[in-house]
């Protein structure tokens, strides 16, 4: 008789947690939708985390990590999926990683994500993000496939954004794999491609007249060059023993 009365509380017990825990997911189910009518980025992130505990989704997660990396919350995105590769992963997982620690300054880990993106959906856009992400971290020749294909490939709508100055501007895709194409070229040889670099920074220029990085880093070479030329010129007019 005792067995069976603890037997009776035991199930009494799961009953009851069942249906505090289906009350919860209603509860933030309602919150989450009003959340996203009142456009409540906080709010949206708060009903899924705790919906997320009650019953654990992996879409759910995903959606929660979209929505800290949407709000510029990149290690709080990371922390929520983990910066791992994993063949699991879905389109938004992988994204979420990629786009964030390529923002945390993780070039090498975002890549492997990048590439994960390329390789589910051959995009300008993403092959411009390796070719960057392959001259930052100074592998030139990888990033050329990637520059070849963007340049063959980027329609005259596709557009990228830059930040390097106070208002922030897009030019067209085209030009912006013009502008790592000259990157590309000069560091091949740093002496001797400089005006093939610039050439190609002043085609560029043509197409998107606006692209400040491009007259920083024309004027960067140029002075390069200058500096090169004067170095040539006093070796030239020093006698020798």
């Amino acid at each position: 008789m005792k067995h069976l009365i603890i037997a009776l509380l035991l199930v009494g017990s799961f009953q009851l947690q069942a249906q505090d825990n289906s009350a919860l997911i209603k509860h933030y189910e309602a919150y989450y939708k009003q959340m996203k009518v009142q456009g409540d980025a906080q709010g949206i992130i708060d009903a899924l985390t705790h919906l997320n505990i009650v019953k654990p989704l992996e879409a759910r997660k995903d959606t929660l990590a979209y929505i800290y990396m949407s709000e510029g919350r990149y290690m709080q995105a990371i922390n929520t999926l983990g910066y791992e590769k994993k063949a699991t992963d879905s389109d938004i997982a992988v994204q979420v990683k990629a786009v964030s620690l390529k923002a945390l300054n993780q070039p090498k880990l975002a890549m492997e994500h990048f590439e994960e993106m390329y390789k589910r959906d051959q995009d300008p856009a993403i092959a411009y993000e390796l070719a960057d992400l392959n001259i930052q971290t100074q592998n030139f020749e990888g990033s050329k496939k990637y520059i070849d294909f963007g340049l063959a490939n980027a329609t005259p709508e596709m557009k990228h954004p830059f930040y390097e100055t106070q208002n922030p501007y897009e030019v067209p895709l085209k030009s912006a794999f013009m502008y790592l194409d000259a990157l590309y070229t000069y560091n091949k040889d740093r002496k001797a491609n400089i005006d093939a670099a610039v050439d190609i920074l002043d085609a560029a220029l043509k197409t998107a007249p606006n692209f400040n990085l491009i007259q920083i880093t024309k004027q960067e070479l140029l002075r390069q060059k200058q500096a090169l030329q004067a170095q040539e010129a006093q070796q030239q007019a020093t006698p020798k023993n």
